[in-house]
């Protein structure tokens, strides 16, 4: 059994690896994604005895804030303002049906989920308006228990891959499938969500140290204020203060920030995984699964219900959904399964504002719940 923090790094590091390469060159593996699978393999790795189930490594790994600072230091919020109006009321709307639905999710649910619920209302909420990196920054604030967020990636896998396939169908459903404009590929420079996974360009030393003194500067400076004001939470300093310095000139011309930032987040992901015992995980799974599916019934509701009552096309609104509940790759795979050209880029700047704000709402809706439960 390896318990070396060197072993441990190398053996986490060959899983990242193995599951990027198999996301890459296998269709069953990229409907998986890499981050299921990094988190799967590091299940492997410790429930088969490779790895110790409990070290002092997973905690350094665990730490998020790195790979928050480095993913939304790319995030542009002027692109939102070009979204246009009926994107932006459909985005809201499934923002809005989103926190109804964790609202909901809890009130039912919290008993069977047991005394952690409260974080789960702030994560879920954190995702399905941002993405994948609020939900991780989200636990790390809360200090969600690893066997728990295990199995709540575990159902958002699941649950979000069925809203994709809904998304598709639901316009044709509506008879509001068709094309708006001709399926053309997008032109421009890669977006956030593909700079996740190659920059595009090669990394300079310069763009490697400026990230880092950048990166262990804001961490540092949302860690001193939080103490001076503990009011506020330090993740959120650490988004507020990530997103000011993104807009910052200087600061975009640094190469490579996404891509190492979504490295970081895959280290995190076989390290929980790492830590995680299946038979607790799967022991609250079915709950875990229902929990998220009422989340995005109620989400779903929302959008297309009060959406299709304001006039905005089904299109528009497939695309806000998924970049709700999905991300921008998401919204971009919707965008161009239907035809919907005119709505892609849209979609990602909302996606890419969901990421902005994800963590805000999903701090509000946690604290909210925890006070609500007398956590």
């Amino acid at each position: 059994m390896i318990a070396d923090p060197f072993g441990i790094f190398l053996a986490l590091a060959a899983s990242v690896f193995l599951a990027v390469w198999l996301e890459r060159n296998y269709r069953f593996f990229r409907s998986l994604s890499a981050g299921l699978l990094c988190l799967l393999f590091g299940m492997v790795l410790s429930n088969t005895g490779i790895l110790v189930g409990e070290a002092e490594s997973y905690e350094q790994i665990s730490n998020i804030n790195a790979a928050i600072v480095l993913v939304l230091l790319n995030v542009d919020l002027r692109a939102v303002l070009k979204a246009g109006k009926a994107m932006l009321t459909a985005f809201g709307l499934g923002a809005l049906g989103t926190m109804l639905g964790t609202f909901l999710a809890t009130v039912l649910l919290a008993d069977a989920l047991g005394p952690e619920a409260w974080k789960l209302t702030g994560q879920f909420t954190g995702t399905y308006i941002g993405g994948s990196a609020n939900f991780y920054a989200l636990a790390a604030a809360f200090e969600t228990d690893p066997n728990l967020m295990s199995g709540a990636l575990a159902a958002d896998v699941i649950v979000t891959s069925i809203w994709l396939a809904a998304c598709i169908a639901i316009p044709a459903l509506l008879r509001g499938g068709r094309a708006l404009d001709p399926n053309r590929p997008r032109e421009g420079p890669l977006t956030l969500e593909e700079r996740l996974n190659e920059s595009g360009e090669s990394l300079r030393m310069l763009d490697f140290f400026g990230l880092a003194a950048i990166t262990l500067g804001t961490m540092v400076a949302a860690r001193l204020i939080a103490a001076a004001w503990p009011v506020v939470p330090s993740v959120l300093w650490l988004t507020t203060i990530t997103l000011i310095l993104g807009h910052v000139g200087p600061v975009r011309k640094l190469r490579g920030a996404p891509v190492l930032g979504n490295s970081l987040l895959y280290l995190f992901l076989a390290a929980n995984g790492a830590r995680s015992l299946v038979s607790e995980m799967f022991a609250a799974g079915a709950v875990l699964f229902w929990f998220a599916t009422l989340i995005v019934a109620v989400h779903g509701l929302v959008i297309f219900g009060v959406g299709r009552l304001l006039r905005i096309d089904a299109g528009t609104l497939s695309v806000a959904s998924q970049a709700n509940i999905g991300g921008a790759a998401s919204a971009v795979a919707i965008a161009s399964a239907r035809g919907y050209a005119v709505q892609m880029l849209p979609g990602i700047a909302v996606a890419l504002a969901g990421y902005a704000v994800g963590n805000y709402f999903g701090f509000g809706m946690g604290v909210l719940a925890r006070s609500l439960l007398g956590g």
